[in-house]
């Protein structure tokens, strides 16, 4: 059993990089991709039988996800956009529950208010993987991004708040507003007072512990799992505990890790967080052949009808919520007039459109318990998976698959400063640096050549940087072919390390420590050439 579940694992894994690649050949976004994929993959018999638990995802899944969004997250921008991200991540929520709440009481004979509430806190989340993958590649505002990855590290816990109190309302048939209102400041409260406890704690075991660079990359995947499962085990958010961990650990991680630590467990995380990704999506597109089997025979037309019409609700809702959150607030307050930028309506609508659902609505849906406390059978419950399962597909075909196309029509004026800001940085560490010099080492510069072809060094450096902040041009020709030039310098001293390895005539340990810091040379050019 454990060999079979194991060789299962391996397959999926497969699946997702060998489809990955696929999708990137295509140029389709990876996450739909992956669950278009895994629908063809689930309606071939006896291929890939999965049935996706939901404590696996909000266990294994769900932590390292959110902690690496958090801790890729700044939190100057974070703390600059809390007014948008607020706004989204539960003002959009909580109205877009009300909204599906309303329309699935009316439209669906039998369905309860209380069962509207559990369907709308289900699909209220937007998943923010499936958003920034789409645009990660697209010339959109870096505005935009910032407030939707803002938006996915909050809205998640907002979204299981309210049904975890709508489930209870279905289950003991009562719900008190007061009651509901005094314990989701509880469960938030506490969740981030847990996560930054935590962190605390793994901040002063990275700072005053003698660690290594395997050590701390290993904290760092432990952290998460750590936060989530010690505020949901007293009752708390968990997810709530993992972000406002992941973002207190993050902004002081230039305190306690190493370079070598950063390199390490950047690549760790980079891979682990691509492989959890593509699990998570090819397994929703498996689900659909399960939930349609639970479905009573001849009701599926009705299913589908039901699916289309919220997702189209879904969807209008969170377009009429998102185009006055983002300019009443500037004619009912003057500060924030005067002190914010005009939000231009192309960047508006594409917040409004990134709505995409994934994987978080699915897991909710199915950790919808089969009975009440009763006995009875949990009223609704496949119409809600199947319902759920529509939104997350039409959301991320409809959606995903047009973003492309809708940012190209756009045609975003982008004013990108990054790359003199750049620069700019760069000539204050090259001017500390010759000033640091000229300071410590002012007669060896005099004396010895070795120092002086260091200080000449930095001078060249000084001057050329001197050069590009005068020329309009991002990237100067002369400059880019340079640095072109020192890319294929570096491949041929790997070439070059290759035959001698090829002689056996020194250590292969050595030649391996030699490729490494050739290695890092080759990413720092690179990066500069982006």
């Amino acid at each position: 059993m454990l060999l079979n579940n194991l060789l299962l694992i391996i397959i999926l894994l497969m699946v997702v990089s060998l489809f990955s690649m696929l999708s990137e050949k295509l140029r389709i976004s990876y996450p739909i991709f992956l669950v278009i994929c895994g629908l063809f993959i689930g309606f071939i018999p006896n291929v890939l039988d999965i049935t996706l638990k939901p404590d696996l995802v909000f266990l294994i899944f769900l932590p390292p996800l959110l902690y690496a969004a958090a801790w890729n997250t700044s939190w100057k921008d974070f703390w600059a956009l809390r007014r948008s991200i607020s706004l989204l991540a539960l003002g959009l929520v909580i109205f877009t529950s009300c909204a599906v709440a309303i329309v699935s009481h009316m439209l669906i004979p039998g369905f309860s208010l209380a069962l509207g509430f559990l369907l709308g806190g289900i699909i209220s989340p937007p998943d923010a993987i499936a958003a920034t993958s789409v645009l990660q590649k697209l010339k959109i505002p870096k505005r935009v991004v910032s407030i939707l990855e803002g938006e996915s590290l909050v809205n998640d816990a907002a979204s299981l708040i309210v049904f975890r109190f709508a489930l209870a309302a279905v289950l003991t048939h009562k719900f008190v507003l007061l009651e509901a209102g005094i314990d989701f400041v509880v469960v938030v409260t506490a969740g981030i007072l847990i996560g930054l406890a935590i962190a605390f704690f793994i901040y002063a075991f990275h700072r005053f512990l003698p660690t290594t660079s395997s050590i701390d990359t290993a904290i760092t995947l432990i952290a998460p799992y750590l936060m989530y499962v010690t505020a949901e085990h007293f009752h708390f958010s968990g997810v709530l505990a993992v972000v406002s961990g992941g973002l207190f650990l993050s902004s002081r991680s230039t305190e306690v890790f190493s370079f070598s630590t950063r390199l390490q467990s950047q690549g760790v995380w980079d891979t682990l967080v691509f492989l959890l990704n593509g699990v998570v999506f090819v397994l929703i597109g498996l689900q659909l052949p399960l939930i349609l089997k639970s479905l009573d025979p001849g009701t599926i037309t009705h299913a589908i009808y039901y699916g289309v019409i919220i997702s189209f609700v879904t969807i209008l809702v969170r377009i009429i919520w998102v185009f006055p959150a983002a300019y009443l607030p500037r004619l009912l307050s003057k500060k924030i007039k005067t002190n914010e930028s005009y939000p231009g309506w192309k960047s508006v609508f594409i917040i409004a459109w990134s709505g995409m659902r994934g994987v978080v609505s699915l897991a909710a849906a199915l950790s919808i318990p089969l009975t009440l406390s009763s006995g009875e059978a949990f009223p609704q419950r496949n119409l809600i998976l199947f319902i759920s399962f529509i939104v997350i597909l039409c959301t991320l075909v409809l959606q995903g698959l047009s973003l492309p196309f809708l940012v190209s029509k756009l045609d975003f004026e982008i004013k990108d400063n990054e790359t003199e800001q750049e620069l700019e940085i760069q000539m204050h560490l090259v001017s500390s640096v010759l000033a640091y010099i000229n300071t410590r080492y002012a007669q060896e510069t005099e004396t010895d050549n070795a120092f002086r072809m260091l200080k000449k060094r930095y001078e060249h450096l000084q001057k050329t940087q001197k050069k590009q902040l005068h020329i309009e041009d991002d990237m100067p020709s002369y400059i880019s072919a340079y640095r072109t030039a020192l890319l294929e310098l570096v491949e041929v001293r790997r070439k070059a390390l290759e035959e001698m390895n090829g002689e056996k005539k020194y250590p292969e340990e050595l030649i391996r420590r030699l490729e490494k810091v050739i290695d890092h040379e080759e990413a720092g050019l690179s990066m500069q050439l982006k």
